[in-house]
């Protein structure tokens, strides 16, 4: 059997890979996406489908936040019109953001955020107790601050996911699904040239490995180190109730997780009604491997959490629970470009738990970079060569 040669084959059906096929198909790249599970059937289906810049201080992923945030709108349209109203709502909300502090400390920390991040063009309004009671009528009367920012929206993740995947395909990428990298295809000078799976070789001028926490495993199997990681998260489902929330609403310490270190533990209170009416109730942050055990001290620490800052939810019903993995990068900034070591292999990964929000801005860089045309920001700070991420790189295998 002659093998499948496409321009470029992505390997990981999630938001990123889904993204960036669109990105690249409709630009008329020959695409090849393919995953070892099914579309959006890992992260992109376990999370909350943030499109965040409010827990970005200043710096490149902010940076990469804003650009995303200017394309999700017209994204948004450009699949309701090429999809047709047949295809679900991706539930596209620009609902807002209110970060609310409840002691002295913590209000001291998030002001002092909050300041860095108008200096960096972010729009975050310092509000009082009464404005931010005004905004969330049901919020707890221990605010000692509040920050609203409004540029914070949502999509509803896997639909999301799915649609961009669905524009691919329309733009003429191929998909196969369960599909596993068994290996590397080389050319005779090294270079990547496609991958060996168990239904044959596909062969492609470039692999784009977007595979999310998993893409560290791919990697491997193509003979090269990449230190991503996976970083567990954990959330709870309230049945549905009246719609009482109207923002997404978090605890000033969800930004210090964030951007933490730490391996062990950390909750924070993440709080957002749905479109049909149930209560996400996040988050945890914690590095356990790929263990996906029910952890009901962690669940039980989230949902204390959330009661802090919306008492009424101590009465609320819990629905199910459901956890993910983020894909965690040591200098906590994703990696979108080829890989210097290996001529042909190119990432798009690393994005942790922003992956959702920043995924439109990441297939936008992948695209200009594959063409060689200007990248509409500086695209060096995510490059696989950049000396924060030299400590964790080894040499080809």
């Amino acid at each position: 059997m002659n093998p499948l040669t496409s321009d470029v084959i992505i390997v990981g059906a999630g938001i990123i890979g889904a993204a960036c096929a669109r990105a690249l198909a409709s630009a008329g790249v020959g695409v090849t996406v393919i995953d070892r599970g099914t579309t959006a059937g890992g992260t992109s289906s376990a999370c909350e489908g943030n499109l965040l810049v409010s827990d970005k201080g200043p710096g490149h992923e902010l940076v990469l936040a804003q650009y995303a945030a200017s394309l999700w709108r017209s994204t948004v349209t450009e699949l309701r019109e090429q999809l047709g109203d047949g295809f679900p709502s991706v539930e596209f909300d620009p609902k807002g953001g209110v970060v609310v502090a409840t002691t002295a400390a913590g209000a001291g920390s998030l002001l002092g955020f909050v300041a860095g991040q108008r200096l960096a063009g972010v729009d975050a309004r310092v509000i009082d107790a009464s404005e931010a009671r005004g905004l969330e009528p049901d919020l707890t009367a221990r605010i000692e601050a509040a920050v609203y920012y409004p540029e914070d929206a949502q999509v509803q993740p896997a639909i999301a996911t799915e649609a961009l995947m669905a524009s691919a395909r329309l733009y003429g990428a191929r998909l196969l699904e369960n599909t596993r990298v068994l290996g590397p295809l080389l050319d005779s000078a090294g270079s990547l040239i496609g991958v060996t799976t168990p239904a044959g070789e596909l062969r492609g001028r470039r692999v784009l490995v977007a595979a999310g926490p998993w893409s560290g495993e791919v990697a491997g199997l193509l003979g090269v180190r990449l230190p991503v990681r996976p970083r567990r998260g954990e959330l709870l489902v309230t049945t549905r109730m009246r719609h009482r929330i109207f923002h997404k609403v978090y605890d000033a310490d969800y930004v210090g997780a964030v951007g933490s270190d730490d391996g062990a533990l950390q909750t924070s209170s993440v709080v957002e009604s749905t479109g049909s009416g149930t209560v996400l109730i996040g988050s945890s942050r914690q590095l356990v491997g790929f263990d996906a055990r029910l952890r009901v001290d962690v669940l039980s620490e989230i949902a204390a959490k959330a009661i802090r800052l919306f008492p009424f939810l101590a009465d609320a019903s819990v629905m199910r629970s459901y956890g993910g993995f983020r894909p965690f990068m040591p200098d906590h900034l994703p990696v979108i470009s080829e890989d210097p070591r290996m001529p042909g292999l190119w990432y798009a990964t690393g994005h942790e738990g922003a992956g959702i929000g920043l995924s439109v801005a990441t297939a936008d860089l992948i695209l200009d970079l594959m063409l060689g045309r200007p990248t509409r920001i500086d695209a060096a700070p995510y490059s696989a060569a950049r000396a924060s991420l030299a400590p964790y790189l080894e040499a080809v295998a």
